[in-house]
């Protein structure tokens, strides 16, 4: 086993993260840039520093957990959302269960609420996991910086922001719509008969092989005719592999295998 093999092995022990899950380059060139933050001379000294320091524990889940998000990211695509994939669950009326699977500091969750808030639907839960504690602690918060709610509607914003300082903290209203959890994508087990899974951004992180078995496991979280959002990047190779159709760019419907 090489030196970086047996780091990935001692992290997964101590943290239930799987790297080897993750594309090498790209997770090497991250762990790189914090041992040279932090002066390590190598992988082994590293993560002896890892296991003795909360502290540089919780810096390292939260750069190599790549947290970057905002409210309504990729805006068009929320508008496809609203306007034609969101109305054939709504004349249903039924209660909506929507996951919010790789929520970071809760900006994709919150723009679910504000989203159906906005359309008047309030027959909905919504779950917003993510792997990484300090994450979920930050959207538990709700306190945002002006560029994280740039693409808010200005109605919404003035009705569901607070301001202070150059600070947009989320009202409580909007708040309780939205249940926070830790969850590990590749170790965790899914939650059930999901009408609506939101996964943006997360997957082009992943090695070929994670993403099969993520998709797979995505599928069977879903309810039938359920539907699958991706990232701007992600758009799924032969979705009918996995039991997808696509129905809109970056929008797939679950078929049955």
């Amino acid at each position: 086993m090489d030196v970086y093999q047996e780091f990935i092995a001692n992290i997964k022990r101590l943290t239930k993260i799987d790297l080897s899950s993750y594309k090498e380059k790209q997770m090497r060139r991250r762990i790189d840039s914090l041992m040279k933050r932090n002066n390590m001379p190598d992988l082994l000294s590293y993560f002896r520093l890892l296991k003795q320091s909360e502290k540089h524990l919780k810096e390292f889940l939260n750069y190599i957990t790549i947290n970057v998000s905002e409210f309504f990211r990729n805006p068009i695509q929320w508008q496809v959302l609203e306007k034609e994939i969101l109305p054939c669950f709504i004349s249903s009326r039924k209660v909506l269960k929507v996951w919010s699977s790789a929520c970071a500091s809760g900006e994709e969750a919150y723009s679910l609420a504000l989203l159906f808030e906005k359309i008047n639907y309030d027959r909905v839960e919504i779950l917003a996991t993510d792997i990484d504690d300090e994450a979920l602690k930050a959207a538990r918060l709700g306190v945002y910086s002006e560029k994280s709610v740039e693409n808010v509607p200005e109605d919404l914003k003035k009705r569901y922001f607070t301001v202070k300082e150059g600070q947009y903290a989320i009202k409580d209203e909007i708040k309780r719509k939205v249940k926070f959890k830790n969850l590990n994508l590749l170790e965790d087990e899914f939650p059930a008969n999901c009408h609506l899974i939101l996964c943006r951004n997360v997957m082009i992180y992943f090695t070929e092989e994670a993403k099969d078995r993520l998709y797979r496991k995505f599928y069977n979280s879903l309810a039938d005719d359920g539907v699958f959002f991706v990232g701007n990047t992600e758009q799924i190779i032969m979705p009918q592999k996995y039991g997808f159709m696509s129905i809109k760019s970056f929008f797939y419907k679950k078929i049955k295998l």
